[in-house]
């Protein structure tokens, strides 16, 4: 089981299901001969050639409307958006058709593609290409909303979102492209969307997160119980829509007490959802008010001030020692 990052488990992901699957195609700009701004696509238009990997004009718009089409004629299409930030220019597509058509034709079509983009901050880059957007997609009905934190659930969740029969939305935490290594396993893994995960067991205060905030509030977890003998539940989403609101609620019920972490806007962010989950189905066992750790309702700063933007293991701890002290 060969230890890798994330953009190897992508990379890994697309090539063995194209495969697999001469139905899925790969497209966007930049993802044939170059490889991809991040490299996720190297080598695929070496194995499986131009009409399979296929480099786009600069038009994310078109490059959306380009693979629902391909789905709608039988084709897998997983399309790149460079960057999370450009992916707005396909949000017509994405809300008004891709999303939509299953309904629209009362079930007799269907639009199974992938939208992958980078997303969040932390790699210091330029303005719209750091955002955390993924409520807007959330939001639409008919759109899955997938958020991996690392290679090996990476890999497995981009398996299940080529597979699944309708439009799914992958974010991927470009902060932690390279940030780490994992083993992932040469043969065939999933993981169902729609399903969370406890990643560690605790007692004491349940902590919420996905994606590139997952690394901060582990760090937090593992200080909590070396310094101060707290021991806190974590748990990650996985996937942000639909969200699986069991293992959290259920968590919060035997803590008492929780903290929601994202690096996404305070307000209407998914971080609202949870917290409103949470008073619907375990008000009654809640010790504390649930505490959240996000980005700022601003656009997010430019790299010198990135660092204070996005939540650290500093303000996670805050919160929680805010929560237990109640």
């Amino acid at each position: 089981m060969p230890k890798i990052n994330m953009v190897q488990a992508i990379n890994l992901a697309l090539s063995q299901e194209m495969e697999k699957d001469d139905s899925v195609v790969v497209l966007g700009e930049d993802v044939g001969v170059d490889g991809g701004v991040f490299r996720v696509t190297d080598g695929l238009i070496d194995r499986f050639g131009p009409e399979r990997v296929i480099d786009t004009p600069l038009a994310e718009s078109g490059i959306a409307g380009f693979s629902i089409g391909m789905a709608l004629y039988g084709l897998k299409p997983v399309c790149e958006m460079q960057f999370s930030g450009f992916s707005y220019f396909a949000m017509h597509q994405m809300e008004s058709h891709a999303a939509r058509l299953r309904w629209r034709s009362g079930g007799r079509f269907s639009v199974p593609m992938v939208l992958r983009a980078p997303y969040g901050g932390g790699v210091r880059a330029l303005e719209h290409h750091s955002e955390s957007r993924e409520a807007y997609w959330a939001h639409t009905p008919g759109l899955k909303t997938v958020i991996p934190s690392s290679p090996r659930n990476a890999r497995a969740l981009l398996v299940s979102a080529i597979r699944d029969p309708d439009p799914v939305i992958f974010y991927e935490p470009k902060a932690l492209y390279r940030a780490f290594r994992e083993d992932v396993p040469d043969e065939e893994e999933t993981l169902p969307i729609g399903k969370s995960q406890i990643v560690r067991e605790g007692k004491d205060v349940t902590l919420i997160s996905y994606g590139a905030s997952m690394r901060p509030v582990l760090e937090a977890a593992s200080e909590l119980s070396a310094r101060h003998g707290i021991e806190a539940e974590v748990i990650d989403l996985l996937t942000v829509s639909p969200m699986d609101d069991e293992l959290f609620t259920g968590s919060a019920r035997k803590t008492g007490r929780v903290v929601v972490v994202h690096e996404a806007p305070r307000s209407f962010g998914p971080g609202a959802e949870i917290v409103a989950r949470l008073v619907e189905k375990s008000f009654l066992f809640l010790e504390a008010p649930v505490r959240r750790v996000t980005g700022f309702d601003i656009v997010i700063p430019l790299y010198q001030r990135e660092t204070e933007y996005l939540p650290g293991p500093e303000r996670i701890l805050k919160a929680v020692r805010e929560t237990l002290d109640f």
